[in-house]
């Protein structure tokens, strides 16, 4: 499948797959997910001061990563090159990914501040038993990250997890990302959503490329948001001109803080405005219906015409094209009309500028 093409049998399947809990849909308002990861550092009382901190900012849920470090790495001598605190930084990957491990009895906890505080917990496992202990917990979503697209097992067990699940499509070809929906429709997975990410830190503009919400949205009949790696708030608010309903961003309260992605984050201020934003838009998206809005009501009667007489007019009179004249306000017939009243006698005389009605007008 390397394209977008609708002979696969995934589209027969996934047509009806949506994650309904907790309002990622597309009538309700755009959730809002502040990605903490492991920003934390390993250290409880910070992530749960950014809990605390996302809530305050507007956010609806938070993010973060369960995972042991031997799940994807091996090799202790594999390096990783980042920015932190002004520096540039060169250590062990495996030694910065262990030091942010969280345990079961962590997650718990961080499970119970989210709940306290009525944001959303959810997070990103990277292993079958990751899914199980976030099952065991409660979490709302699942998230499968980029660089887990192609782990089909996880992807299966996920699906036979019944938790909604969340795949990120970084890096991914159209082909990758219906294999991923394949695996996870043949488990019978049923709650699906897909994210467009752009697996660059921070990503440039021209490297956003939002159209892809409406394009995976047609192409695998499911719901998109957006993983938001740029830097300010303009991307969300297109993305969700364009049609998505989740957005995610990473989340620090510091980005002086250490650690590799503290630097690109939203602090605070930025993530505030970026739901300030966003809850804007959607109200500016208001309704598909077509005609007047509730505040053009009385615009419709100031500023629409009426037709007038042009002059003073008798009673008995027959109306020409010369005795219709067109001004504000809607209060009399509109000029739609023109053609109706031409011919037609006055009942009653009528003064110069007064808008014509049928009450003005004769029955024969």
């Amino acid at each position: 499948m390397g394209q977008l093409v609708l002979q696969n049998s995934l589209f027969s399947t996934m047509q009806s797959i949506v994650i309904e809990p907790n309002a990622i849909r597309a009538d309700q308002p755009c959730l809002l997910v502040a990605e903490i990861g492991i920003n934390h550092n390993g250290d409880m009382a910070l992530a749960e001061a950014m809990i605390r901190a996302a809530k305050d900012a507007g956010a609806d849920a938070v993010k973060f990563q369960n995972y042991q470090t031997e799940d994807f790495l091996s090799d202790h001598a594999l390096k990783y090159r980042y920015t932190s605190q002004g520096r540039e930084i060169e250590e062990s990957q495996f030694s910065m990914f262990k030091r942010c491990e969280l345990s079961g009895t962590d997650l718990e906890r961080l499970k119970k501040c989210c709940d306290d505080h009525g944001v959303v917990f959810f997070s990103t496992p990277t292993s079958c038993f990751g899914v199980d202990v976030l099952r065991e917990i409660g979490s709302a979503y699942l998230k499968n990250g980029s660089d887990y697209l192609g782990h089909l097992p996880l992807i299966r067990h996920m699906a036979r997890s019944g938790i909604p699940t969340i795949l990120s499509t970084g890096m991914a070809t159209a082909s990758e990302i219906g294999e991923a929906c394949d695996a996870f429709s043949e488990a019978g997975g049923k709650d699906l959503l897909l994210l467009v990410c752009t697996s660059a830190y921070p990503t440039h503009p021209d490297s956003v490329n939002l159209r892809r919400i409406p394009a995976l949205a047609k192409g695998f009949g499911c719901r998109v948001g957006f993983s938001d790696h740029t830097a300010g708030w303009e991307a969300a608010v297109g993305s969700v001109c364009l049609g998505a309903c989740m957005i995610e961003k990473h989340f620090t309260t510091d980005r002086n803080l250490p650690g590799p992605d503290q630097w690109f984050s939203s602090d605070p201020t930025e993530f505030g405005e970026l739901v300030r934003r966003v809850r804007e838009m959607e109200l500016m998206l208001g309704s598909s219906t077509i005609g007047p809005t509730a505040a053009e009501q009385h615009a419709r009667r100031e500023f629409r015409l009426s037709c007038v007489a042009s002059c003073d007019l008798p009673a008995g009179h027959a109306l020409h094209e010369s005795d219709i004249a067109f001004r504000r306000p809607a209060t009399g017939l509109p000029p739609s009309q023109f053609e109706f009243l031409l011919g037609r006698p006055l009942k009653v005389a009528i003064r110069r500028g007064e808008p014509i009605t049928l009450q003005h007008l004769s029955a024969t």
